[in-house]
């Protein structure tokens, strides 16, 4: 059995927001997905890679269609399954920053993205993603993070200054597997990611959003 046709594929390693069944039924209606994006969804699940899964590689296809983006900058991109996502949506004229401190990860992102067609639209950078980003020079349309956790609000912070008026601010993983409720979590994934969400909320120059699929995914829209 393939990766494509499972109802519960392996690689969503967390406890997800939505009930089992219910994410059983999104999953059911997902379309099959090609070879590149299949082989890296079964590395993901042998190797205990964390990735954003198909729903929500529709969601940030979607995102970055609507916004008419065309350039990317990912914070955290491990083997390079969202950036895959990413680069197809902007399309030929746009460019995607991949960035990761893994150089295996990295050289592995590399073969999925030249086998996937979409080499020559993705940056690849092995190092720090903050760091990289604070030196960027124009503004991007997107800018998704999906680093460790408790760099979430160092790395808004950033960010913000990076980010076009109409961009969008993408956050993975920010209801924690419900942790973000649960009074007894003081590990400072958690923390940050409390953080992150009340500055959102609370800053005048974003319009923020949280979708609760998968594992929680924060949309800002910068004003």
């Amino acid at each position: 059995m393939s990766e494509n046709d499972t109802a519960k594929p392996d690689w969503r390693h967390y406890n997800f927001i939505t009930s089992g069944p219910v994410d059983d039924y999104l999953h059911s209606l997902l379309p099959p997905r090609d070879e590149v994006l299949a082989e890296m969804e079964g590395f993901a699940t042998q190797h205990k890679v964390p990735i954003i899964g198909p729903a929500v590689g529709r969601v940030l296809y979607q995102l970055a269609v609507m916004n008419k983006a065309k350039t990317v900058f990912e914070m955290g991109s491990a083997i390079g399954y969202s950036t895959i996502w990413w680069a197809r949506a902007v399309g030929d004229a746009g460019r995607v920053v991949y960035t990761d401190g893994n150089r295996k990860n990295s050289e592995r992102a590399r073969a999925y993205f030249q086998r996937a067609g979409v080499e020559a639209r993705i940056t690849v950078h092995t190092g720090d993603a903050i760091e990289f980003l604070s030196e960027q020079k124009e503004p991007f349309d997107i800018i998704f993070c999906d680093l460790d956790k408790p760099d979430y609000p160092r790395a808004f912070r950033v960010a913000s200054k990076h980010l076009r008026p109409g961009g969008l601010f993408v956050a993975d993983n920010v209801l924690w597997s419900g942790r973000v409720v649960d009074p007894k979590a003081d590990d400072a994934a958690t923390k940050a990611i409390l953080e992150l969400n009340r500055t959102l909320y609370t800053s005048p120059d974003f319009y923020p959003v949280i979708l609760p699929i998968r594992d929680g995914v924060l949309v800002a829209l910068r004003k």
